[in-house]
């Protein structure tokens, strides 16, 4: 797991997300949003719910952003995954 520091006004938070953002296998409408997100440029960082762990967020870095290097890595840490998520 690594832990960043990002500018504040950088993140984009997705609050209108598609009504079939949770789906799986999933649909296009979240790929879309994505794509819209990289193509327009205006932000470093879109923060998004995670459809695994309710609660829990996931930032999409653009690493083609102009403060793409204002990105800091704060600390690293091993994570495992719980072998019980693989489960069938």
């Amino acid at each position: 797991m690594i832990h960043i520091e990002i500018p504040d006004n950088e993140i984009f938070e997705s609050k209108k997300l598609p009504s079939d953002w949770q789906l799986f296998p999933h649909s296009d409408s979240t790929q879309q949003l994505g794509d819209v997100f990289l193509k327009s440029n205006r932000l470093l960082v879109m923060k998004v719910p995670s459809a695994v762990v309710q609660g829990d967020f996931n930032y999409l870095i653009n690493s083609q952003h102009p403060d793409f290097k204002k990105v800091k890595i704060i600390k690293k840490e091993k994570f495992s995954f719980d072998q019980r998520l693989f489960a069938r």
